[in-house]
């Protein structure tokens, strides 16, 4: 009985008190997702094509993490889009909360396998290292480092700590930024200090943060999805 009641509050507490306000939101929040992942998308293709051209892992790197954070945010974006269009319908019912988990859940698969590509890539580049196209790599690194700072502050809001779907958004994002950073100070070091070593092994350490983030989201999302929460409360 209990559960019957938490998938029918889930799927239609917004046609009841404060459902304006929700879905004032709710529109808000898929439109700054929708032009984040399109701004983000752009630069993220740039960064690849740009990071194999110039033979920069750091920049390479970055692009993948990009991608990923593209293919996450896409997510979130989807999920309003599904959360505005049914939230007033009588014959669907859904948990709200589960519908983010599970995109978040698919989104950490697809982060190991890009860590594990990248990973690959960066050990194959320390083994044989490649000439890098400094001019062109840290022009665009610090394009892409542009478009993160851009895409905070539009996800940024006073308000927006109390929704957990934008706020993954915004820590997507965030990190992105971090890992531009690392390409932009690894390219600097091979171009100024001759560090060569230093591109791909920022390329590792970018896998490595992709990783972390990646199995912290399964471990938050997998718990929702298993009901884990739930389950402690009721014992």
């Amino acid at each position: 009985m209990s559960d019957h009641n938490h998938n029918h509050n889930d799927g239609h507490d917004h046609n009841h008190n404060g459902h304006p306000h929700h879905h004032d939101h709710t529109a808000v929040h898929e439109k700054k997702t929708r032009w984040v992942v399109m701004l983000t998308f752009v630069t993220m293709v740039v960064e690849i094509a740009i990071g194999y051209y110039s033979n920069s892992m750091a920049l390479t790197a970055e692009g993948w993490h990009m991608a990923s954070h593209v293919f996450a945010i896409g997510l979130t974006w989807i999920a309003y889009i599904l959360v505005r269009k049914y939230a007033e319908s009588k014959h669907v019912a859904f948990q709200k909360d589960k519908l983010l988990a599970l995109s978040g859940f698919t989104s950490a698969i697809i982060l190991l396998i890009i860590a594990i590509i990248m990973v690959i890539e960066s050990i194959t580049r320390l083994i044989t290292p490649e000439t890098i196209k400094f001019q062109e790599a840290i022009v665009v690194a610090i394009i892409g480092l542009v478009v993160n700072g851009i895409s905070a502050s539009v996800l940024h809001h006073k308000h927006e700590h109390t929704d957990n779907n934008i706020r993954a958004a915004y820590i997507h994002v965030m990190a992105d930024g971090i890992t531009s950073v690392m390409a932009i100070l690894a390219l600097l070091s091979v171009r100024y200090l001759g560090w060569t070593s230093l591109d791909a092994l920022s390329g590792i350490l970018g896998s490595i943060v992709i990783s972390t983030w990646s199995f912290s989201l399964i471990r938050s999302s997998g718990s929702v999805l298993i009901d884990f929460s739930r389950k402690k409360k009721e014992e």
